[in-house]
């Protein structure tokens, strides 16, 4: 398979909550990359921490809950992968004490979200389906 068509689609933009979640990790990533990444002064982040801001995009974009999603540790489906996953908690753990200081709206808005409740997708479609044989007519 030709490896330039599988990433020759841009990515769609993400928009609402998705988009603010995704700035609030960049935000939590460059904290910990400075910290823990020391090297160019001008560089934003370091190449192993960009990567991940792109794999979170990615998956942000896929999400089934879309602009009703819930804060990563509150959310049932576990979409990153076990590295990516571990790399991004440690990421959060060293990173949001610090967020109060250098960005409160930021950490304010992901503690109310951290509130947000959903319920799984398959709860969802079962739901949707009970209510469909409850409005189809009796023969």
């Amino acid at each position: 398979m030709n490896q330039e068509y599988r990433y020759y689609l841009p990515m769609s933009e993400l928009y609402g909550r998705l988009k603010r979640e995704h700035e609030t990790l960049v935000c939590m990533t460059r904290i910990y990359c400075r910290h823990h990444h020391p090297g160019d002064a001008d560089a934003d982040m370091c190449p192993e921490c960009a990567r991940l801001m792109k794999y979170a995009a990615r998956r942000l974009e896929k999400c089934p809950y879309g602009t009703d999603k819930p804060t990563c540790a509150n959310c049932p489906i576990h979409c990153y992968k076990p590295a990516q996953r571990e790399t991004a908690r440690q990421i959060m753990r060293f990173a949001g004490p610090r967020m109060t200081w250098r960005h409160p709206i930021r950490a304010l808005n992901h503690l109310f979200d951290k509130f947000r409740k959903v319920k799984h997708p398959m709860e969802m479609r079962r739901a949707a389906r009970e209510g469909a044989k409850e409005t189809r007519p009796e023969r």
